[in-house]
C-alpha cells in the first residue's frame, strides 16, 4: 500500500510541475493555484559564509540577516553588486532568524531564544528587545494591515503588534487543501506573503486571510552543479517596489539573483 500511494504522490507532483502542461493553473475542489517560474534578470556576489535567514528591500538597500551561533548578524547590502556596507553582530548565544523593517526599526527574531531585537536602521544600535513563546523562523511587516506576519517553522503563520509583538492571531496555511509545514522566511508583498519552505526548491504565495496559497513559484536550478554542492536551501525574499522585481538567495549560497515571479 506504502508504494502505491507514493507512486501516487510522485506522480502528481511529477503533473503539477511538469512543464508540457497546457494550463498556468491547478484546480483542486474550489481552490487553485498559479504556478510560476523564476526569470532571472540578473545575478551577482552573495557571501557564502552568510547562513541567510532574512532578506528585505529598503530606501535602495537589502538588509539580511543571518544565522548560526557565535555568527549570526544584520548587514545592508548594495544591490548593485552584493558588497557588504554595514554589519552588526549579535551576541553569540542567539541564533539570528526572520528580520522585518517597521518604521525607524529592524526586528530580527532569534530561533530558539524566545526573544526578537530591535535596530535602529540607520545606526544598527540594538532599540529593544520583544519576547515571545516557541521558535522563530520568519518575519514580514504587512504595512497595510500594519501588522507583523511571523512564521515557526509549522503550517502557522502568526499575526503580531508591530510595536508590542504581542500576538493578534494566527492562521494555518494550505497547499490544495493540504496543511503546508516548515514555512520559513517571508515577504510581505501587495497583500500577499510570499514564503520560502524550508528544504524546498518552491516558493509559495499566500493569502494571509484564509491561509491558502495561491501561487507556486519554481525555484529551482538556480545554481549550477558546482556551485551548489557547498551551498545549503534555498532562503531569503526581498521585493523591490520600484522595479517590482525580487530578490533571492540561500543559505551559504554564492550568487544573488535579481528576479520576476512569472507564468510557466
Amino acid at each position: 500500500m506504502f508504494v502505491a500511494v507514493g507512486a501516487v504522490v510522485l506522480v502528481l507532483w511529477a503533473v503539477i510541475f511538469s512543464g508540457n502542461m497546457g494550463a498556468s493553473m491547478v484546480q483542486s475542489g474550489a481552490l487553485s493555484v498559479d504556478l510560476l517560474r523564476v526569470e532571472i534578470l540578473r545575478e551577482f556576489f552573495h557571501d557564502t559564509t552568510a547562513y541567510t535567514q532574512g532578506l528585505l528591500w529598503r530606501d535602495g538597500w537589502l538588509y539580511e540577516s543571518t544565522g548560526q551561533y557565535g555568527e549570526s548578524r544584520i548587514r545592508r547590502i548594495d544591490p548593485k553588486d552584493g558588497t557588504i556596507v554595514q554589519e552588526i553582530y549579535t551576541p553569540p548565544a542567539f541564533f539570528g532568524e526572520g528580520l522585518a523593517a517597521v518604521g525607524g526599526h529592524l526586528i530580527m527574531l532569534t530561533w530558539k531564544a524566545e526573544r526578537a531585537f530591535s535596530y535602529d536602521v540607520a545606526s544598527f544600535e540594538p532599540i529593544q528587545t520583544f519576547r515571545y513563546r516557541g521558535e522563530g523562523w520568519g518575519l514580514c511587516h504587512d504595512g497595510d494591515q500594519d501588522r507583523l506576519i511571523m512564521s515557526n517553522g509549522s503550517d502557522s503563520l502568526s499575526f503580531r503588534d508591530p510595536r508590542t509583538f504581542e500576538q493578534r492571531g494566527a492562521i494555518r496555511v494550505k497547499l490544495r487543501d493540504l496543511p503546508l509545514f516548515q514555512l520559513n522566511e517571508l515577504a510581505c508583498v501587495g497583500g500577499l506573503v510570499y514564503a520560502n519552505v524550508y528544504q524546498e526548491h518552491y516558493l509559495v504565495a499566500i493569502d494571509p486571510e484564509t491561509g491558502q496559497v495561491t501561487h507556486q513559484i519554481d525555484a529551482s536550478e538556480l545554481l549550477t552543479a558546482a556551485e551548489a554542492r557547498n551551498a545549503d536551501v534555498l532562503n531569503g525574499i526581498a521585493h523591490d517596489p520600484v522595479s517590482e522585481t525580487f530578490y533571492i538567495t540561500g543559505k551559504l549560497w554564492p550568487k544573488m539573483f535579481e528576479v520576476r515571479f512569472v507564468s510557466r
